[in-house]
């Protein structure tokens, strides 16, 4: 797991946790002070968690130029990242280099600000507001094209809420509207074939045990079917298999002959991922 914009390295620690001592976590931070105090707590967790060895590393670079921190290509099964996207000048870069180190299948999974219409240039250009993360907030739909345009799925809506900000904040920005959400995208194999498949939750996730929510509008119930799209790859294996049911807690069966594999079933009865 790869973390953009570790800072004090705390969802770092959490997710050590969770990958267990066989995993590894990763945070990257631009700011050298950050990334010293994230190492300080290396040795501290390592033994708390009884591991052998540690299973996080903390590295000085910028989100825009991973390559020059030395992540290479297809090294990573999820990137994460909270609230600090739109700090970034150059969100396009971003998410480009986020594509480029993810493997197939892997997912991006990460909260941010937006913003309902653009600002003009005086207040993005504003000290106050682009730390506040305000001046740097995408726009929804500008999200969706970028997303797009470098090669990962739709986004996926996960949570959505409004931002209250305090009056002097308020007095400068005025009636724009401030979201708060939580995307997910994944990285599909540039050979992926689009086709539709039934599938079925088999529990077992902790904390899942009765159903598992995908996003804001999808939510799978244990042994209830439902129709998704899938992605059948090169090696004959399902992309949801990647992401999902490689977890053994999932199964997905083909639903459509050879010759209509390239078709849209977007209009199909049915529910889709």
């Amino acid at each position: 797991i790869l973390d953009l914009g570790s800072g004090s390295g705390r969802d770092c620690y959490m997710l050590s946790k969770l990958v267990g001592e066989k995993g590894q976590v990763t945070g990257i931070d631009m700011t050298e002070e950050q990334v010293e105090v994230s190492r300080k707590y290396i040795d501290y967790h390592t033994e708390k968690f009884g591991y052998r060895q540690p299973n996080v590393a903390f590295i000085v670079g910028y989100i825009e130029d991973l390559q020059a921190a030395g992540l290479h290509d297809g090294s990573f099964d999820v990137i994460i990242s909270n609230c600090v996207i739109n700090l970034s000048p150059d969100k396009t870069a971003v998410l480009r280099e986020a594509y480029r180190v993810l493997k197939d299948g892997g997912e991006m999974y990460f909260s941010d600000m937006y913003i309902d219409r653009p600002l003009p240039p005086e207040l993005k250009k504003n000290k106050v507001l682009w730390g506040e993360g305000i001046g740097g907030a995408l726009l929804w739909k500008d999200l969706v094209q970028i997303a797009e345009e470098i090669g990962f799925s739709a986004p996926r809506l996960v949570t959505a809420r409004y931002i209250t900000v305090n009056n002097e904040l308020e007095s400068m920005v005025g009636d724009y509207r401030l979201i708060s959400a939580t995307y997910r995208l994944f990285r599909l194999p540039q050979d992926a074939v689009k086709e539709r498949g039934l599938a079925t939750y088999n529990g077992g996730i902790p904390g899942c045990e009765g159903e598992m929510p995908f996003d804001a509008n999808v939510t799978f119930k244990v042994h209830e079917q439902r129709f998704i799209q899938v992605f059948s790859i090169s090696s004959n294996k399902l992309l949801l298999d990647i992401y999902w049911c490689g977890y053994k807690h999932g199964e997905v069966k083909r639903m459509v002959q050879e010759d209509k594999r390239r078709g849209d079933y977007s209009s199909q009865e049915g529910q889709w991922l």
